[in-house]
Order: structure tokens, then sequence, then C-alpha cells
């Protein structure tokens, strides 16, 4: 049997489906990417004046260096990202706040620290408070519902905070959760116009935000009060 030519090239085979073959990738794009990567890239997108309802799938991609088509082995739309934005911005800032209260054990210093913790993420470089400032009005009504939901876990804790240090004043409040309820939504309205403000302000708005709120737990204190002289 006659050899193969020396100078004949050896025969080329293709590879089967299964093969790990490796990839030609456009220069400056990432092969996988996570969930939390997503997340980032979109809030490096945003700011005071850009909501992430105004950002577009492929705005996200490019920031994060992916193909387009790549974005949906995470999220299946961008109204699923922006909601997984809105839940994480609840979780981090009922830790930041969470953590604020268990430093002080007076009423008055609780009011002053939680909301001095809530402008020190407001001006925090994450911009995770202004998801929720700012989807919880210009968004859609999936994400209004997700910040409304954020917003009653926050309720809810304040709830529990006012009730357990009134009885250690051996006070009582009118409705507690009405109580936790107002004062969530005054700081949160309080916040997003701050968002439109200079930091400078900062100070000025915590100051009247903590006399506002004293003036919601004194009337709600008052109000039982009465109640209580009543019968």
């Amino acid at each position: 049997m006659q050899g193969r030519p020396d100078h004949c090239p050896p025969p080329v085979t293709s590879p089967l489906p299964n093969d790990n073959v490796e990839l030609d990738v456009p220069s400056g794009r990432k092969t996988s990417i996570s969930r939390e990567d997503l997340l980032a890239a979109a809030l490096r997108l945003i700011g005071p004046h850009r909501s992430v309802s105004s950002l577009s799938l492929r705005e996200v991609t490019r920031e994060a260096g992916i193909a387009p088509n790549s974005f949906y082995r995470q999220f299946r739309d961008m109204d699923e990202l922006t909601v997984a934005l809105i839940d994480l911005a609840g979780r981090s800032l009922r830790k930041i706040i969470g953590a604020a209260r268990d430093r002080v054990a007076t009423q008055r210093g609780i009011v002053r620290s939680s909301i001095e913790a809530f402008m020190e993420q407001l001006r925090a470089d994450d911009k995770l408070l202004h998801v929720l400032l700012r989807e919880g009005t210009v968004g859609s009504d999936a994400y209004k519902q997700a910040v409304d939901r954020e917003l009653t876990f926050f309720e809810e804790e304040l709830r529990t905070d006012l009730v357990r240090l009134a009885a250690a004043d051996g006070t009582t409040m009118h409705e507690p959760a009405l109580v936790s309820k107002a004062i969530t939504r005054l700081v949160f309205a309080m916040g997003a116009m701050a968002m439109d403000l200079p930091p400078e302000r900062d100070r000025e708005l915590i100051d009247q935000i903590c006399t506002m709120v004293r003036m919601i737990i004194t009337g709600a204190r008052t109000i039982a009060e009465q109640e209580t002289s009543k019968n």
C-alpha cells in the first residue's frame, strides 16, 4: 500500500456536537454573566434623573459587556430585572436602617439615627434607594406594587419598634400600624424630594423630618391617652 506523501496535510475532522469547542466571541464581551452583574450594570446607568423604567435591554447588556441574547439566561425581561432591583434595594435599606436603630435605645435617638441612615443611603454611590424612590412614582403598576411591598416590610418593622418603645416608656400608642405607615410614607416622600436637592440641604431636611415624625408619634400617644381617660 502506498503511504501518504509527506507533503499532504493531515485530514481535517469536524467536531461533534457534544465536543467542547471554544467559540469565538466579540472582543470585550463576556462569555458568561450572573444576575448580580446585570443588576450592577443597570444601577450604573440610572441616576437622580434616570429611572430603571427608562432603560432598554440593549443598554443594560451593552453596559454589562454581553450580547443581548445572553440577558435571557438570567431574566425573562426588563420587568423581572427591575423587580429584582426593587427587592434588592428594599433588603439593603432595611438592613442599614435596622443596624442604625439597634445602636440606640431611645425613641428620639431611633428616629434621628434611622432618618440619618436613610439620607446617607440616598447619597450613596450604589443608587439602590433611587430605585425605590423613582419606581414607586414613575414605574409600571408591577413596579409600584413591588415598591409598595417593600414599604410594607418597613412599616411592619417600625410598628414593632414603636410598640416596644411605648411599652418601655409605660405608655400606649393609638393605631401603631397606621402610625408606622404615616411615618414610612412621609420619609420616602421627603426622600424623593431630596433627590432633586443639593446634599448641602440634607441636614435641614433631616431636622424637618425628625420634627414631623415626632409630631406624628406625639399625636398618636395623645389620642391613646384621651381614649384611656374616657374609659
